[in-house]
């Protein structure tokens, strides 16, 4: 059997430099051409409500099942959710665009506030979960480590809910898509 790539695959007679970049500014281009999920990462308790615009979200085991999540260590946001030692991971429909733009930092909304925008009910841990999210990950926190610039939250799912089937919101070269 004979296979041949697709015509958007083919190959092109273009030749690399074969050079390789290390450095930060190259490493951020590069990845952003990575697709990702965009997700809004949510907390609540004695430190306070918050919650960020986040990509950095993967999977570690569904036996029993546990998430991760990186977040920048200046992030205010950050120290909330680990003071509070809950978070809840909202999957987002395209649809949502504009709260990924909130709780980003985009629309000038702070803390509070960014709550403004969508329905927004509990789980198991009290974070905050976005009704209108496609899929929703009610998280207790397992682990934290500090890797570079970053805090490594690795949490133990409490409770999941599926929401409607919509477009996924997606990240890909720096803007966002529905897929």
């Amino acid at each position: 059997m004979t296979m041949t790539k697709p015509a958007r695959f083919a190959a092109t007679s273009r030749k690399t430099s074969g050079q390789v970049e290390t450095n930060g500014q190259a490493y951020r281009d590069a990845m952003a051409r990575i697709a990702s999920a965009v997700h809004v990462v949510t907390t609540d308790g004695r430190a306070g409500r918050a919650g960020l615009t986040m990509t950095a979200v993967a999977s570690i085991s569904d036996s029993p099942p546990m998430l991760l999540i990186c977040v920048n260590r200046t992030l205010h946001s950050g120290e909330r959710l680990i003071s509070n030692g809950v978070f809840c991971v909202n999957v987002l429909a395209a649809a949502d665009q504009a709260l990924a733009d909130d709780f980003a930092g985009r629309t000038g909304l702070h803390r509070e506030q960014r709550f403004g925008r969508g329905d927004w009910l509990t789980l198991a841990t009290g974070a905050p979960v976005l009704a209108s999210a496609i899929s929703a990950f009610d998280c207790r926190i397992a682990e934290v480590r500090d890797v570079a610039t970053h805090h490594v939250i690795i949490g133990a799912v409490e409770a999941v809910r599926t929401g409607p089937e919509y477009p996924s919101l997606a990240y890909h070269n720096r803007a966002y898509r529905a897929v």
